[in-house]
């Protein structure tokens, strides 16, 4: 019963989150692209609103003081002393950088432990099917030895049989003595 119930609740959470990346996705087809303005400095959005100073992607958002700065592209993540993780805000005004950063290296190492695996899966069944193909060649190779020993033993006992019946009519020399009477007519 317990879960059904999270069973339940995870495919709501899951419709929920589908739900709203179409929602973003028609938001981002439907809208037509701002004709390019002059590009303005980013300080210039200090004391707006986050939204107004994130439109240009080279601009950083500060919540702890309302700042709209250049984002330090020298390095990968902007300094503490320019504004904490928790307060500063990167393409998005609703996630904080850390909680970014965060997302970006958990879906990062999602894909990389996924490669991993079907790289690993892939290698340990194409070792299998090798090793398949390896026994099942042995196991045909020891029927067709079997059955050629089986001819073998079935030829030899015929043989036998017709040494018999000849040696029964007359027909087989003795091996015991080679030379027979020469009858002449």
């Amino acid at each position: 019963m317990e879960a059904a119930r999270r069973w339940s609740l995870w495919l709501q959470g899951l419709a929920l989150l589908w739900g709203r990346a179409v929602a973003g996705l028609e938001q981002i087809s439907t809208t037509v692209p701002p004709t390019p303005a002059p590009a303005q400095a980013c300080s210039a959005f200090s004391q707006k609103s986050c939204e107004e100073c994130l439109k240009n992607v080279s601009c950083l958002w500060c919540y702890t003081n309302n700042t709209c700065i250049d984002y330090p592209v020298r390095s990968i993540f902007p300094p503490s002393s320019l504004c904490s993780f928790s307060n500063a805000r990167w393409g998005v005004c609703w996630i904080n950088f850390e909680a970014l950063i965060i997302a970006m290296a958990v879906v990062a190492g999602l894909i990389l432990v996924s490669i991993t695996v079907c790289c690993c899966y892939c290698c340990y069944c194409r070792r299998r099917s090798r090793s398949r193909l390896e026994e099942e060649e042995e196991q045909l190779a020891r029927k067709k030895e079997e059955r050629r020993l089986q001819s073998l033993q079935r030829k030899h006992e015929r043989k036998l049989k017709h040494d018999e019946i000849r040696k029964k009519y007359g027909l087989l020399q003795d091996s015991d003595n080679p030379y027979s009477r020469f009858e002449n007519e």
